[in-house]
């Protein structure tokens, strides 16, 4: 079950009495919440930001997920497929995500009684069964991330099917039951992915960044929760470094990242956004940034009203308040277009 951590040290009665004064304003829409009135007007000092906000379990001011991608060093067999084994210092770094991260985060939010999400590339799941085995002895998610971190935008249909279809099958292996959600490896969601999500039943999709607030994927055919994030919340933009992955960023300190991510918190609380980090162990596990992660769960739990909860719950939570007439969220039909548009020209092959 996913958490709903209030704020602690102050007397049950003034904390009833606070919130209820702040859900009343948020729920009327003022603009003190960054929210509209029923015209669309912000009525307060903050400027409207969520002109259709979602109304949270419980009362929660926002949705957070911590989810990590678990590459390990699938990325760079993918990379350099012949010379992958003769890289030895970048396998070391790769491997650092199942051998020390893993079971550092676990412990972490065993630690602050949470559950998340873990996507993880299916070879990584069939090669590194004891970092598995501990995220699910922790109560948390494993989602679909490809077979070996490949492309699908950079694959024919039909190989991107093969690869999909042999995730779930190892995936089931695993974990005893099909993923409930996707993220599409380095967001290359193609043309075809969705068609291939709804014809497998999977709930949601975790790859795409079209809204602050999860939205609807529709094909024609069916539909799946979009549970959208963007560049400023992954860590790979902030902290990767691997010459022989081609990634060179500039060195800096957690805190400068951890900046980033606490200021979208803090908006996302402010106006009831989705707050949904795209981190990667080997990153984000480090020591140093292990113990920035520790201090911004903490601000976030002393925020207090924060809903702390894996993808598929939060997938679970929007069928819900759709269903029952709460809430109407924004559809997007995809594709977004039927191919190259008409008024440019193609190349010549």
């Amino acid at each position: 079950m996913a958490a709903i951590l209030g704020r602690a040290g102050i007397a049950g009665t003034a904390l009833r009495t606070c919130e209820a004064t702040a859900d009343d304003k948020r729920s009327r829409g003022d603009g003190e919440d960054g929210q509209a009135d029923s015209e669309g007007r912000g009525t307060g000092k903050a400027p409207v930001m969520i002109r259709n906000p979602i109304p949270w379990p419980d009362g929660a001011r926002c949705a957070v997920a911590i989810t990590f991608d678990m590459d390990a060093d699938s990325i760079l067999h993918l990379a350099h497929h012949e010379q992958a084994n003769n890289k030895v210092m970048t396998m070391s770094m790769l491997r650092y995500d199942p051998e020390v991260a893993v079971p550092r985060l676990v412990n972490l939010f065993a630690e602050f009684g949470i559950k998340q999400t873990f996507f993880l590339p299916a070879w990584c799941i069939e090669r590194y069964p004891a970092a598995v085995e501990m995220i699910l002895e922790g109560g948390h998610e494993v989602g679909h991330h490809g077979y070996l971190h490949e492309h699908p935008n950079e694959l024919a249909p039909e190989e991107e099917l093969y690869w999909f279809d042999r995730s779930i099958d190892a995936i089931v292996k695993a974990t005893g039951q099909p993923p409930r959600g996707f993220r599409a490896p380095s967001y290359r969601f193609s043309a075809k992915t969705l068609d291939f999500l709804v014809q497998r039943g999977l709930s949601y999709d975790a790859s795409l960044m079209g809204d602050d607030i999860p939205y609807l994927l529709d094909n024609g055919e069916g539909r799946v929760v979009e549970l959208p994030s963007h560049y400023a919340m992954d860590d790979w933009a902030h902290f990767m470094v691997a010459r022989d992955l081609g990634y060179m960023m500039p060195i800096k300190a957690p805190s400068h990242g951890m900046d980033v991510f606490r200021e979208e918190f803090d908006a996302a609380w402010r106006y009831g956004g989705l707050w949904i980090s795209v981190w990667h162990p080997m990153l984000m596990g480090r020591l140093a940034r292990a113990a920035a992660l520790a201090d911004l769960i903490a601000h976030m739990q002393q925020k207090g009203k924060v809903w702390f909860a894996k993808l598929e719950d939060i997938a679970l939570h929007v069928k819900k308040v759709v269903a029952d007439g709460s809430w109407k969220p924004r559809v997007d039909r995809l594709p977004y277009y039927p191919g190259p548009i008409p008024e440019l020209p193609r190349k010549p092959k």
